[in-house]
């Protein structure tokens, strides 16, 4: 665990130095929200201005992995790293906790842009249970970003990032609430892990009872992710270092 918050100490400082990262990273979700759901929130101002901090953790988790993994696979200093006696479990680790910081900072900008321009509101322990539902619903998707970032190349890794990124928000329900999605995409929305994350989301702001087979999902996705970014690694390691 030590090792690990080492990492993730040493990766926030990093980033932190970058503000082409930071800046998109932290306002875009925003500025999307104000573009496109503020202007219709209406009624249903929580619900979207939950989706919205999903969409905002997605990001993080997609550009922070996805993108800069495949970008650090190509300099000296992630061959350095390679050699050092650090397993990839620490490594993952430490690049989720750093995920984290970013993915609170992010969701954090949407909720206080959604309270100043919408009339969104939630209860005291419902502002508690969407940090926490936030939180742990990031940490599949940042799973899943590890593994692109290894299995990607790193000039494909950005458009690649994209694509999935927006498809899976869209496709999830975390651009609208899942009931106004398009016929087409609600029959294959049920089945993906932003859709899992989206439930969650939104069964917080309306007050529902708590969402336990979209939770399960996520569980099981973060299980397969895990799986796929182990692997990923570990092919890495062996393309480079045989």
């Amino acid at each position: 665990m030590r090792v690990a918050a080492l990492h993730a100490r040493a990766s926030l400082r990093e980033l932190m130095r970058m503000p082409a990262y930071v800046v998109p990273t932290l306002g875009f979700p925003t500025m999307f929200f104000l573009f496109f759901a503020a202007p219709s929130s209406a009624g249903d101002a929580s619900t979207l201005m939950a989706i919205f901090a999903g969409f905002a953790v997605l990001g993080v988790a997609f550009f922070q992995f996805g993108v800069g993994i495949a970008t650090e696979r190509t300099t000296p200093w992630e061959r350095y790293v390679r050699t050092l006696p650090v397993s990839a479990a620490e490594r993952f680790g430490g690049r989720i906790l750093s995920a984290l910081v970013f993915a609170a900072g992010a969701a954090s900008l949407v909720l206080v842009a959604a309270v100043l321009t919408t009339t969104a509101d939630l209860a005291a322990e419902q502002w508690g249970q969407l940090a926490v539902a936030l939180l742990l619903g990031s940490i599949p998707f940042a799973l899943f970003g590890i593994a692109l970032g290894y299995l990607a190349p790193p000039r494909a890794a950005l458009p690649i990032a994209n694509v999935v990124y927006l498809s899976l928000s869209y496709c999830g329900g975390l651009w609208t609430t899942p009931e106004e999605l398009p016929d087409a995409v609600a029959r294959v929305s049920p089945y993906l892990p932003t859709r899992a994350l989206a439930d969650t989301l939104v069964g917080i702001a309306r007050g529902d009872p708590v969402q336990w087979g979209a939770w399960l999902v996520l569980a099981l996705y973060t299980a397969g992710f895990f799986l796929l970014a182990a692997w990923s690694y570990r092919r890495d390691e062996g393309e480079r270092y045989r």
